[in-house]
Order: C-alpha cells, then sequence, then structure tokens
C-alpha cells in the first residue's frame, strides 16, 4: 500500500510528467528484484538474502524522489533539471541495489573508510565486483533518459551516472557508521539519494 502512494504522489505532483517518473520508479523495482534473485543460495548461506520488503524500505528509496517531484510541483525545479535529477535519485538507489546485492558473490570485501578486510554483507564493505554492478545499475537507469534528450544525451547520461556513484559510495560510507550503531540501511538508502540528488544538481 505505501508503494501504492509512492506511485500515486508521482503521478499526481509529476503534472504532465508523471508517467515518466513512474516509470523510472517502476524499473528500479524490477531491476531490484532482478537482482535480489541472483545468487539466492549463496545469499542465504551467508546470511544476507532478503525477499520480503516493508514500508520502511519504500520510504527509505521513495521519499527523496518524491521530494524531487513536489519541488517540481510548486515550481522550484522546472523542465530538463528536473528529469535529470530524478534520474539521478533513482540511478543512485539503483546503483546501491546493485552493488550490495551482486557485490557479495564476487571479491573479498573491505570496509572503504578503513580498507580492513571484512565478511561478506557487512555495511560499509565493497568489493571491485559490487562497485562496477553499482554503475552497471546506474548506467542502465541513465539509458533512459535518450529518448527525451537525444541531443544533450551524453552530458546528462554521464552527470546521472557519475552522481548516482557519488551516492553509492556515500551510501557505503555511511554504512561504516551503521556497523557501528549509528543509523540504519533505511537511512543510509535515503542518504544514497539525496547525495546523488545533490551531486547532480551541483554538476548541472
Amino acid at each position: 500500500m505505501s508503494a501504492i502512494v509512492v506511485g500515486l504522489l508521482l503521478l499526481w505532483l509529476g503534472k504532465g510528467d508523471g508517467v515518466y517518473f513512474l516509470f523510472i520508479m517502476i524499473m528500479f523495482l524490477v531491476l531490484s528484484a532482478f537482482v535480489t534473485a541472483i545468487g539466492t543460495r549463496r545469499k542465504k548461506a551467508i546470511g544476507v538474502y532478503e525477499k520480503s520488503r516493508s514500508w520502511k524500505n519504500v520510504v527509505a528509496n521513495g521519499f527523496i524522489p518524491v521530494v524531487v517531484v513536489l519541488l517540481y510541483y510548486l515550481g522550484l525545479l522546472h523542465g530538463t533539471l528536473t528529469i535529470v535529477i530524478y534520474t539521478a535519485s533513482i540511478a543512485s538507489i539503483t546503483a546501491d541495489k546493485f552493488s550490495s546485492e551482486l557485490g557479495v558473490l564476487d571479491g573479498k570485501p573491505r570496509m572503504l573508510l578503513t580498507m580492513k578486510e571484512v565478511k561478506r554483507g557487512t555495511s560499509g564493505g565493497i568489493t571491485a565486483f559490487g562497485l562496477v554492478m553499482g554503475i552497471v545499475g546506474a548506467m542502465i537507469i541513465g539509458i533512459i533518459v535518450y529518448p527525451l534528450y537525444s541531443s544533450g544525451f551524453a552530458f546528462y547520461f554521464v552527470v546521472i551516472v557519475v552522481a548516482a556513484i557519488i551516492g553509492d559510495l556515500v551510501d557505503t560510507i555511511f554504512g561504516y557508521f551503521e556497523d557501528k550503531g549509528y543509523g540504519n540501511k533505511y537511512t543510509t538508502n535515503m542518504l544514497c539519494a539525496l547525495f546523488g540528488v545533490l551531486s547532480c544538481m551541483a554538476m548541472l
């Protein structure tokens, strides 16, 4: 029900672009389900498999994108700027999902802030494979803007992907503090989207 609320908000607040906003969010959900299903047996063995999602997951991933669309509705963001910033927010949480779900399947994770080796599934841990998969996830979402802005696509695509990588890395950094008892996976997910948005706005 919370996912339906988020979808309706995107449609309503997005005005003429509401369908686009909803479409990209659905793309995130589909891709998330896909990468979650990869390596299920191995994820269960190391205790990091999470099939079910709660309203907290919806809020953590959907809050910042909805805020971006709200700013658009209020006239504080306009046209192309809104589309690119919103896409960057979704690309960020997609990159994080790809990194976390696929990164545990290969490589030896290290804590990003200390570079000490940690066990798979540890918050704040990162692998080269996970980072690459995060970039792939960001690129998949970034490609979606091509039909809208084919003339300036290369620039917007790079901005979206770079912003998403920054958001993904910020998520990993805050994951270190999460592992220390400060915050949780929901707050880090929200910060991932937030920093993706802020990075995108700064570059634009």
